[in-house]
């Protein structure tokens, strides 16, 4: 009888590995994942864990921060200001031990305001396996390749709010984007990731108006720190990206506007999230909530638009999508989960472990059914992805937090105040 080969050997494995449920390993390498929306394929991830239980690694952290890490392979990526130095990089860890490889940036001296809570490079980075890009606020946009070399940089001009930035750069395809705002000069810009040169431009004007329902007195209290979402349809792909007032979508390739749907306020904290050809928009303090189908053009406010909340709590995390349900864990530290296609409340729950702080600054992070979350003092909570609140975990790190959680090949990886965490089994 003839041996197997190798070939059928690895054939056998992986359909046994089918099987038993398992899926291949993700890399995150971008804010909210692989496909923007906050979603993991693994299973399996983590569920409990202390400050050392259940700990691969930790390392110090030189000042707090609140970009998400990104992960790429062996490596793990995270923005980090050195405000006493006046110093903007990108760090890039050892994934198996959390060793510091090397540390790249700029120097920006220049008074640029922000809110106490919201210190210089908020930003997560963006890979595609082969160059790293950050956006700096006003020292630029950086491009570096996996070893630290500088590719390219951008001079985008000066970014002014007093709450400052946190939208965070975008790679599809053979272009990256940025939301570059808020503030009196916000616009959104796609540049080619090889050589950074533009490749469009669109320049949202201040709408000082707004709608009848929410119009604003007060400049400050205006602006959107939006990440652009790439939602994958039939036969193209759309930027999506929420503004004041709006959410709205653009041809990825050219920067032209396929549609506009109304219904949000003056201020956008949360990023969109779409799902069976639905897009929802959330808004920030006294927010309100849209959702809207993809593929119409022009105003599709009164055709598209399938329901609209006037008023929710405050916001400042987004939300995923799971099986048709919404679920968002807000800034009061309240979770909730509504339904995608009507917007009906299915359940809410106030989060509240023994950690100092219940409030969440971090997006919801979706895997194996399960919905991550940690709050402004270090707790994560798990809780199942479906129609009723079920807790599954809490576990906390007692340490302070504004990140999301960065999932990884069994792995999760989280940036608190002080530390870098790499939480599961160590890698051999």
């Amino acid at each position: 009888m003839t041996a197997p080969s190798p070939y059928f050997r690895l054939l056998s494995l992986l359909m046994l590995f089918s099987s038993c449920g398992g899926v291949i390993a993700e890399d995150w390498p971008a804010w909210r994942g692989p496909r923007g929306d906050g979603t993991c394929a693994e299973r399996g991830l983590p569920t409990a864990w202390s400050r050392t239980e259940n700990v691969a690694w930790t390392v110090a952290l030189p000042e707090r921060g609140n970009s998400t890490p990104i992960v790429w392979k062996d490596r793990v990526f995270v923005t980090q200001a050195l405000e006493r130095e006046g110093r903007r990089t990108l760090m890039c860890f050892d994934r198996q031990d959390g060793r510091l490889l090397w540390q790249e940036g700029t120097v920006w001296h220049d008074k640029e305001p922000t809110h106490g809570t919201n210190p210089m490079c908020s930003a997560s980075p963006v890979t595609d396996g082969e160059r790293v890009v950050a956006w700096f606020g006003s020292a630029g946009v950086f491009c570096y390749d996996l070893q630290g070399k500088l590719l390219w940089k951008r001079d985008l001009g000066l970014q002014r709010h007093i709450w400052g930035y946190g939208s965070s750069p975008v790679l599809h395809g053979d272009l990256c984007f940025l939301h570059f705002g808020p503030g009196e000069r916000s616009f959104l810009i796609a540049v080619n990731k090889t050589t950074g040169e533009t490749a469009w431009r669109h320049d949202e004007p201040i709408n000082r108006q707004g709608t009848a329902e929410a119009k604003f007195s007060n400049a400050d209290y205006y602006g959107s720190w939006s990440t652009p979402l790439i939602c994958e349809l039939d036969d193209h792909s759309e930027l999506v990206v929420s503004f004041p007032f709006r959410v709205c979508s653009f041809d990825a390739a050219t920067g032209r506007q396929r549609w506009t749907c109304g219904g949000l306020n003056s201020l956008v904290y949360t990023s969109p999230v779409f799902a069976g050809g639905v897009v929802v928009a959330m808004g920030g303090f006294n927010g309100m909530s849209v959702a809207v189908k993809t593929g119409g053009s022009g105003d599709v406010t009164m055709e598209n638009r399938l329901w609209r909340h006037p008023r929710t709590k405050q916001r400042i995390g987004s939300g995923a999508i799971h099986n048709g349900l919404i679920f968002i864990h807000n800034d009061p530290g309240i979770a909730e989960c509504f339904d995608l296609q009507t917007g009906e409340l299915e359940w809410e729950q106030r989060l509240r472990g023994d950690g100092s702080r219940a409030t969440n600054w971090s997006s919801v992070m979706i895997a194996d059914g399960l919905c991550y979350t940690m709050t402004q003092g270090g707790e994560c909570f798990i809780f199942r992805a479906g129609p009723q609140f079920e807790l599954v975990a809490v576990n906390s790190l007692g340490e302070p937090s504004n990140a999301s959680i960065a999932p990884s090949d069994g792995q999760l990886f989280l940036r608190t105040d002080k530390h870098l965490w790499c939480i599961g089994a160590k890698k051999q």
